[in-house]
């Protein structure tokens, strides 16, 4: 455990099978709270859901197993969106994939560069990306420049949270996908994926893959498995699509 003058942290084991481990900083835990400068309130972040991307989500790591089962092709550009701590992004970076990173939170590409350069990796593309925002935000704010590529392949893990989610983050899915693109979404049973998929058909996305994902889940292999139910979601879009 480290302690910063204002948050704490953790450093965690991760390890799949069949991987080497990763070392990871976390938060320490859920109480975690630190906004100097209004950074992450003027985001949108408020005190309770601040802590949240510093933790380690069950959803996550059920992304991460499906990212290094694919195979990595170096000129497809894959995006992961919501990534907090950015453990599928980090799978994917070590073996050799083209992705990029991003999140609205303003400390998520501190942590994520901290623990590339913990495990001896090379650099790891962020960028800043939120949806359901429609004022300009600020780069001191963000401490990373927003999305302004388009991406073969988009990726995420637990974005349907709310009722506004479904539609918010289709459309914002359709800014960053390129008109010919794939999109995952891991998603623990919050109960909008019918609303999703209806609002990323708006966008010419046709669900090809609703898989229940129901086994238990450890971090690493020392861990007791707990049990994990969620819904593993593939979207595709074929040409021709007008942006």
């Amino acid at each position: 455990m480290s302690k910063n003058t204002s948050y704490q942290t953790r450093l965690r084991t991760i390890q799949l099978r069949g991987q080497e481990p990763l070392e990871i900083y976390t938060l320490l835990d859920r109480q975690q709270y630190y906004d100097p400068t209004g950074a992450a309130q003027r985001l949108g972040i408020c005190s309770a859901s601040w802590p949240l991307f510093g933790m380690l989500w069950p959803s996550g790591l059920q992304l991460a197993k499906k990212i290094i089962k694919r195979p990595v092709n170096p000129d497809q550009k894959i995006l992961e969106i919501g990534c907090g701590l950015g453990l599928a992004s980090l799978m994917a970076h070590r073996l050799g994939a083209n992705v990029t990173a991003s999140d609205r939170h303003p400390l998520a590409q501190h942590f994520l560069s901290k623990n590339t350069r913990n495990n001896l990796l090379p650099g790891l593309s962020y960028r800043h990306g939120q949806w359901g925002v429609e004022q300009k935000v600020c780069l001191n704010d963000t401490g990373a420049p927003l999305i302004s590529e388009r991406y073969d392949l988009v990726m995420g893990s637990d974005l349907l949270y709310d009722p506004s989610s479904p539609a918010q983050v289709a459309d914002f899915v359709h800014s960053v996908a390129a008109a010919k693109a794939e999109v995952w979404v891991m998603d623990p049973n919050r109960g909008y994926r019918n609303q999703f998929s209806r609002a990323m058909a708006e966008y010419g996305f046709s669900l090809v893959q609703d898989k229940k994902i129901q086994r238990p889940y450890a971090y690493n292999l020392e861990e007791t498995p707990q049990p994990y139910t969620g819904h593993f979601l593939v979207y595709k879009r074929q040409l021709p699509f007008v942006q």
